[in-house]
């Protein structure tokens, strides 16, 4: 039997396997691809390849790539579900051990961002909070987390990345951006920036504190690079353009066959880096945001602009301009409505 019937069940390809089994826990299934791949199906939307032993690693790494943690955030999905395809027709052999993770697939076919609770959320530990518990985002974070933690323990002699794949659900005026999870003295090593450039993303924000996404768990627990990267915007499945997304497809086409770096041309040729300087957080009933709700991701405001005010206080820009992204004013209390960023310098890679 072909590996893609035993693993997919006759579905035509993972992603509709996924799809098809969204609120199932199917038990971990086992195939070998016919260069000797082996593959096992975790759970549903969770694929661990190991390349056969004696294969080269030249990039001597292990790689964690993850989509759909939100679920109406179809263009990841569909980018990696096309490059697993690829690896299951033999169109390329995979130089490294892998884990493709497609983070929740009741809310892909719900085609929302999420069900009960924000997932990305849910990470490192905040699944077993008392107001999560019996969620099934909260179990499914949890196995995540877990798969994870094992991926990460049978590689330890390997360099571990974690790359999470979203598209945001507004405009920004960087259209394609990372995030790179706060631990205390790691700053991002430039490998890492020219795999961004790599796959055509332009601009970088340095989180200031550890968080409950995905990215800051493998970061944090796990000390892999890790990134959270947003990759244009939100659109149903079939609607996408997938050729917006050509260079994340190449970027990790390339790294998941283990060939060396491309040389770096312009445009992405430099990586513009950005600092939090406040985190904006609705703290209950006089909470007033002063963000439209339709305003742009990196939105830049001048000095002296009131962001955010309740009874106690509020927040005004400081003596250079600031940008804002991700606001939100419907987020709960306590939880994040928007962050305030200042350009702090660049990373330039040498030309190819």
């Amino acid at each position: 039997m072909k590996a893609t019937n035993q693993l997919f069940d006759f579905h035509p390809d993972w992603l509709s396997h996924t799809l098809a089994n969204a609120s199932s826990d199917l038990p971990e299934t086992k195939a070998s691809l016919p260069d000797g791949t082996q593959v096992s199906r975790k759970g549903n939307g969770v694929l661990w390849l190991t390349p056969p032993t004696g294969r080269v690693n030249p990039n001597r790494e292990a790689l964690i790539i993850s989509a759909g943690v939100h679920g109406n955030e179809t263009a990841p999905i569909e980018v990696l579900n096309a490059l697993v395809s690829e690896l299951f027709a033999r169109a390329w052999t995979l130089a490294c051990p892998l884990l493709v993770m497609l983070g929740n697939p009741p809310a892909m076919v719900a085609g929302e961002r999420f069900l009960d609770v924000n997932m990305n959320r849910l990470f490192n530990g905040a699944h077993g909070k008392t107001e999560h518990t019996g969620l099934p985002e909260a179990r499914r974070a949890q196995f995540l987390e877990e798969m994870c933690r094992q991926f990460a323990m049978a590689h330890q002699e390997l360099a571990l990345s974690h790359y999470d794949l979203h598209t945001a659900i507004r405009p920004s005026k960087r259209e394609r951006f990372a995030l790179y999870p706060f631990v205390e003295g790691r700053s991002v090593p430039s490998g890492q920036c020219a795999f961004l450039l790599e796959a055509e993303v332009e601009t970088l924000l340095l989180q200031h504190k550890a968080s409950t996404v995905f990215s800051s768990f493998t970061a944090s627990t796990l000390k892999a690079e890790s990134f959270t990267i947003e990759l244009g915007k939100v659109e149903p499945f079939g609607r996408n353009d997938l050729r917006r997304f050509q260079g994340i497809e190449r970027a990790l086409r390339r790294r998941f066959r283990g060939e060396p770096a491309p040389g770096v041309h312009p445009p992405f040729d430099h990586l513009t880096m950005f600092e939090v300087v406040h985190e904006v957080l609705n703290t209950g009933p006089s909470f007033h945001f002063h963000v439209p709700d339709d305003v742009a991701n990196f939105t830049e405001y001048p000095p002296g602009t009131l962001i955010w005010e309740d009874d106690q206080g509020g927040y005004q820009v400081g003596t250079a301009p600031e940008a804002i992204v991700f606001p939100n004013r419907a987020v709960p209390v306590g939880q994040r409505a928007g962050l305030m960023l200042r350009a702090s310098g660049a990373f330039r890679a040498r030309p190819g």
